[in-house]
């Protein structure tokens, strides 16, 4: 046991001493007493449970969009931040990624928005996590994350990106500003 959670269970304990002295101070039968603790222990764990998953229950209420053009994205269990997004229409469900230069996509997801595979004559190749793969670039016409709508968004697309979709930098450069606080992930697209 960690120095820091030994201190914590000392600390909790010293919270409890304070009710059941009340009670102990005011000479309450027995039977009453154990009643009356059992309850304040009750008290106590469901704060204590409400305290230390607080960061869980804040992205309850926080994962909708805001109507001024903000949308709050908690972080996923795997660390990273995932959003409901609207590619000419098709939900898909992608992974924000800072590290990205382009917004990357799987060819199904490309086929299902309508983009046109053909609109680049030319293949390009580029640098990814796993290395130099050829890619189509495509432009999507309106690219919607919650409140926040963007036009003529250019993408990348290739067989080798599996069926992950990556939103890039160069939909998050088009924004006003985000940022990471207290593991939400906060997209400004106010005016």
């Amino acid at each position: 046991m960690s120095g820091d959670r030994a201190m914590d269970i000392v600390y909790y304990g010293l919270i409890l001493l304070l009710p059941l002295g009340a009670l102990a101070a005011r000479r309450i039968p027995i039977g009453q007493t154990l009643r009356m603790a059992l309850i304040w222990i009750g008290i106590f764990g469901a704060a204590f449970l409400v305290i230390a998953q607080r960061d869980r229950l804040a992205s309850l209420w926080s994962r909708e969009a805001m109507p001024d053009g903000i949308m709050r994205i908690p972080v996923a269990e795997d660390g990273h931040f995932y959003a409901t997004v609207r590619i000419n229409g098709v939900e898909r469900r992608m992974l924000i990624d800072s590290g990205a230069t382009t917004t990357a996509l799987s060819e199904a997801t490309a086929r299902a928005a309508g983009l046109d595979l053909n609109e680049s004559p030319f293949g390009s190749l580029i640098e990814t996590a796993n290395g130099r793969v050829t890619a189509s670039h495509v432009t999507i016409a309106e690219l919607t994350i919650g409140p926040i709508r963007l036009r003529d968004i250019g993408a990348d697309v290739s067989p080798n990106f599996g069926d992950q979709d990556i939103i890039g930098m160069n939909v998050l450069k088009r924004l006003r500003s985000w940022r990471v606080e207290r593991g939400l992930l906060v997209l400004n697209a106010t005016p």
